[in-house]
């Protein structure tokens, strides 16, 4: 009899509450395909961020991970980069916006708002709903990826990922 493997549980037992995430590049970095031909590794990025978001990834080049806590968009460090890795600080600094899995309390029918009440651009927003529990909108013009949310979530449930469209609003 063959059962499936709840991945989320096994994070647990190793002591990670919150399932893995991708990994994210960092903000105003040149498209990674050229961000990795120019990085070597220095790891100077990873010594400036304040937040210390910024880890090894995937053969050791950096990566933010959100999980940790929220990019602030200091640009410390493309700052920190000793290479011309990083568009100037005048353009986004990236186009990644939160995203909702089926994991969010609010979904589930459980009051909770904690993305909301962290999100800075108020990018977060909750439509009333026939049943009594507010349910969750992502404005993705507003939204400017930060992680904020992912870290206020108590469920785990959301990520930051590449937008649909730059207007489009995303209902959870």
């Amino acid at each position: 009899m063959s059962q499936g493997v709840d991945p989320t549980r096994r994070a647990l037992l190793r002591g990670r509450i919150r399932p893995v995430t991708a990994s994210l590049p960092l903000p105003w970095a040149l498209p990674w395909q050229a961000f990795v031909a120019g990085c070597d590794r220095c790891q100077a990025c990873l010594h400036a961020c304040p937040q210390q978001i910024i880890v090894p990834g995937e053969g050791g080049f950096p990566t933010v991970d959100v999980q940790r806590n929220h990019c602030t968009f200091c640009r410390a460090c493309a700052d920190a980069c000793p290479k011309a890795l990083f568009v100037p600080a005048t353009e986004r600094p990236w186009s990644l916006i939160a995203t909702l899995s089926s994991a969010c309390l609010a979904k589930q029918r459980v009051f909770c708002q904690s993305c909301r009440d962290s999100c800075e651009p108020a990018a977060l927003t909750f439509s009333p709903a026939p049943g009594g529990i507010a349910q969750p909108r992502i404005d993705a013009a507003a939204c400017n990826g930060c992680g904020e949310c992912v870290v206020a979530c108590p469920a785990g449930a959301i990520a930051i990922g590449q937008p649909l469209a730059e207007s489009q609003e995303i209902n959870g």
